[in-house]
């Protein structure tokens, strides 16, 4: 589960009740029900999700509404771990070979890795092996970046349906000027459309396309960690040397842990 998803999107829910409710002379959640109107949430939201089901086929629409839910998973992509497993393999096929490796994907969960190592049994050429690897690693980026695109594309949408909410209200409020006690309601119903629009923008397509693509980026340098280490042990690339290669992927101070960790299993 990811908390901090959870937590941001919570307490910017929060922090607009707040601000809803709060004045100078206290608490008033009956202020909540001011900013509640049925015709403003139909233009803006239909409108939005009506605008995008045109953009998209139905079930490219509905995975891109169920990506959400990758938002609130833990990540799952522990580069640290990958390269540790990585140089396993690697003192596995220099002490027994490539074939041996046969039997160590059996019990690997990552089909990726699996895939490259049962390639590299094969004696697979090592540049076919890299074709095909970065072809399906390029497949998956591409489908990784449609369900980013939706989320844009809808936190796109939602302002400038609540900018058309809006002015749907102001003409409707031009037209019945003769009741001067009706402007200020008039007005504020119009505005919820926009307030709706940048909510929607802004308090869930914002943060859900950037933490896909924060996902998607980091899957990326998983796989691409897993094609240098895989060839480099088909090259018979010493285990140590691999290890010192595949740190290079890894931030400073990712590196500099795993170093500790290394450190510590050594004493």
């Amino acid at each position: 589960m990811d908390i901090a998803t959870i937590i941001g999107l919570l307490v910017c829910f929060i922090l607009c009740i707040f601000g809803i409710v709060y004045s100078k002379t206290g608490i008033n959640f009956g202020a909540i029900v001011s900013f509640l109107d049925v015709p403003s949430a139909l233009i803006t939201f239909g409108g939005a999700f009506m605008c995008i089901l045109a953009s998209y086929s139905i079930p490219e629409y509905i995975a891109g509404f169920k990506s959400i839910l990758l938002t609130f998973k833990g990540s799952s992509d522990d580069i640290s771990g990958v390269i540790k497993k990585i140089i396993d393999l690697s003192n596995v096929a220099r002490k027994e070979g490539l074939l041996s490796l046969e039997e160590a994907a059996g019990e690997l969960d990552d089909a990726f890795m699996k895939k490259g190592i049962l390639l590299i049994v094969d004696g697979t050429d090592p540049e076919l092996v890299r074709a095909i690897m970065e072809t399906e690693m390029v497949s998956m980026d591409t489908r990784h970046r449609a369900k980013i695109g939706f989320w844009e594309n809808l936190g796109a949408m939602g302002p400038a349906w609540g900018m058309i909410g809006t002015l749907i209200g102001l003409v409707n409020m031009l037209q019945n000027m003769s009741d001067p006690s009706s402007i200020g309601p008039s007005m504020a119903v119009a505005l919820l459309t926009t307030l709706y629009g940048s909510m929607l923008a802004n308090w869930i397509c914002a943060p859900v396309g950037a933490k896909l693509k924060l996902r998607n980026e980091a899957e990326m340098q998983v796989k691409e960690i897993m094609i240098e280490g895989l060839l480099s042990i088909q090259a018979g690339e010493n285990p140590r040397v691999i290890e010192e290669k595949l740190k290079s992927f890894l931030n400073p101070a990712a590196k500099a842990a795993m170093e500790a960790q290394g450190g510590d299993q050594d004493g």
